[in-house]
């Protein structure tokens, strides 16, 4: 017997099909092309410079993100948070470093927050030369654009938590924009429940010339980077390697994001990046929050990270003409997918606990009861599967006992709101 429904991925409301309708390939475009304008965004470029350098490309953003608030009724603000980084080795002079946030502050719960971030700042093959041109359309325009244009079509609507959206600096340096932003969040006791990267997500040919326009990956990191030793060790002898809350919100993106409005396929790697590479996704792993990267199907490294130049007819250097504007739109399709299901469901139950003082064949779950859920539901998987495939509904309660033995599958419990949204799963621990 396997119990409950067969589980049916959430299909976008029409508040949400309306919202990614307005995604504009063209608007990307024109944001990944004057991001370009600005010659060099390097970390340790001009600041000053009105035309050219990482300062014109900062107080570019912040006016862009400034005129979406415009349409917000107040909801949306736009801060720069900063700070001077001190000299390391990437950075030889004590250098500011700034972010750019446009935060749309949820109508019921605006302390849970969701992230999306890209950016913008860019390099090329070395990694101090902060004057030659460093275009930086892929990487990472691209997740620049992404933020933008989120942020554009959601300022006139109103989630129920707080989003995000979140341009920094540094990145090629150490990622230090986005831990400037995490650890002040962390610091805060912000409840952010969900982070997306996306970093590199413009292009849809490969190297080989192979084209893939139906594809984006998703890479999920496995056992919280804040864990102890110990905290490993409890999660291994469960079997919940493959549980982790990150675990739990690419499974939520998986199931929400992939439909013909977003016209992707996520390809979910179970992995924290690319094998031994980084993003900014990290600097929140590092805090405790669930996040996620999203990254091209295949890159082509002659676009990344190099001198523009022509060397034996090929062309090299992170040139917009590379950008497959039409890809990068769904990419941000996918991404608003994610985050308004996000923000218009329930946050993701706490305290979940599974009874492990008596031996039985039934399992016992109990959590934190969170006003703003309507009811609940058991999802359920057998333990090499990756994705939830059954459904329990269980009503508005905080416990609940399934027929179903916690030695065999897999299970987590899920909130559900008055308008069906549901919650990414939470993972049970002994209790």
């Amino acid at each position: 017997m396997r119990p409950g429904n067969v589980l049916v991925p959430q299909a976008p409301d029409p508040e949400l099909v309306q919202i990614l309708s307005k995604v504009d390939p063209n608007r990307v475009k024109a944001i990944i092309e004057k991001l370009v304008s600005f010659g060099t965004r390097h970390t340790l470029s001009n600041q000053t410079d009105p035309v050219r350098g990482i300062g014109a490309a900062r107080d570019w953003i912040a006016s862009e993100m400034r005129s979406f608030a415009a349409a917000s009724n107040g909801r949306m603000t736009v801060s720069v948070p900063s700070y001077v980084q001190q000299p390391t080795s990437r950075i030889p002079n004590a250098t500011v470093i700034s972010n750019i946030v446009a935060t749309l502050k949820g109508s019921t719960e605006p302390n849970r927050v969701y992230v999306i971030s890209g950016h913008y700042d860019s390099r090329v093959t070395d990694i101090l030369n902060f004057t030659d041109d460093a275009p930086g359309a892929d990487d990472d325009g691209s997740g620049v654009a992404v933020s933008m244009e989120l942020a554009r079509v959601m300022a006139t609507h109103q989630p129920a938590a707080t989003i995000m959206f979140a341009v920094v600096a540094g990145e090629e340096q150490g990622l230090f924009g986005s831990n400037f932003m995490a650890t002040t969040l962390a610091q805060n006791g912000v409840d952010v429940q969900g982070m997306f990267d996306n970093d590199i997500v413009g292009s849809s040919t490969a190297d080989d010339g192979t084209v893939d326009k139906t594809d984006i990956r998703m890479f999920v990191s496995g056992l919280p980077q804040n864990n102890t030793a110990q905290q490993n060790l409890n999660l291994a002898a469960i079997g919940g390697e493959n549980d982790s809350p990150s675990h739990q919100l690419g499974r939520f993106v998986a199931e929400v994001a992939q439909n013909v409005v977003t016209q992707l396929n996520v390809r979910t790697i179970y992995r924290p990046d690319r094998y031994l590479r980084g993003g900014d996704h990290e600097s929140f792993l590092q805090q405790g929050f669930p996040a996620v990267r999203f990254t091209e199907p295949h890159e082509n490294f002659a676009h990344q990270h190099q001198d523009v130049r022509v060397v034996n007819g090929v062309q090299f250097g992170d040139l917009a003409e590379f950008v497959d504007f039409d890809f990068t739109a769904r990419v941000a399709k996918v991404n608003g997918a994610g985050l308004w299901s996000l923000a218009q469901a329930p946050g993701t139950p706490k305290n979940v606990f599974i009874d492990a003082t008596v031996l039985t064949n039934n399992s016992t779950l109990r959590w934190t009861a969170d006003p703003n859920a309507d009811s609940y539901e058991i999802v359920w998987r057998e333990t090499d599967e990756p994705q939830w495939s059954r459904v329990i509904p269980v009503g508005k309660v905080s416990s609940v006992t399934v027929n179903l033995s916690k030695d065999n599958v897999q299970m987590g419990v899920r909130a559900v709101g008055k308008n069906g949204f549901k919650s990414p799963a939470a993972f049970p621990f002994p209790g």
